[in-house]
């Protein structure tokens, strides 16, 4: 049975949902920052950062390439399309979307003294960030234009880019110009497969309210 270690709230929540959505066996793991420092944690993934997913003997890191995984282990669950290539690299295109544009994004923000040392210039290196976030989020907001996902159906980039909405809001990036964003968000949270994934992992709905 496939293991899932994740920290709840941080990308690997995604994953957590997109195994509801794909139907597949799972044992999930939950693990806090400390746990993840430890030497058994260190010994599946040396980095000491979730998601770390183990089939078997099999351990595999990575949030886009264990979406992936997901995806090829429950075709029939379609979380990259209809098994076009053309769907499939759409889907794998807006995940890499969110996993290269929209979370780095946010690193200042969590981080600010990685970028700029002097910690009276935290707050600027923040506001700076939030404004990124803005900015990336957009095309997202274009694409959500007219359609309940990103890649035009369901798939594995969903999950990833309501994880980050929830950073989002807890670290008031101002989400007004964004209402497809924001009404893909509660979308999500009343899904679920989403459900399952915040109580397992204790955490609550975030969507502001319409």
């Amino acid at each position: 049975m496939i293991k899932l270690f994740s920290k709840p709230g941080a990308c690997s929540t995604a994953d957590h949902i997109a195994l509801n959505w794909a139907g597949l066996p799972y044992e999930a793991k939950i693990v806090t920052a400390s746990q993840m420092k430890e030497p058994e944690f260190l010994a599946l993934n040396p980095a000491g950062s979730v998601p770390v997913l183990v089939d078997g003997d099999f351990v595999l890191t990575q949030n886009a390439a264990i979406m992936g995984y997901i995806s090829d282990s429950a075709p029939a669950a379609g979380l990259t399309g209809d098994g076009s290539k053309q769907q499939r690299a759409n889907a794998m295109r807006w995940l890499a979307y969110v996993n290269s544009d929209v979370h780095p994004a946010f690193k200042p923000i969590f981080n600010p003294a990685n970028y700029l040392p002097d910690a009276a210039q935290a707050d600027a290196v923040k506001a700076a960030a939030r404004a990124n976030v803005q900015r990336v989020y957009q095309f997202a907001e274009k694409q959500l234009d007219g359609r309940d996902w990103l890649a035009g159906f369901r798939s594995v980039a969903d999950p990833y880019l309501y994880i980050t909405l929830r950073w989002a809001v807890a670290v008031h990036v101002d989400m007004t110009s964004s209402p497809n964003l924001l009404a893909f968000m509660r979308r999500m949270e009343a899904d679920s497969g989403v459900e399952q994934a915040l109580a397992a992992e204790h955490l609550k709905p975030m969507a502001p309210a319409a």
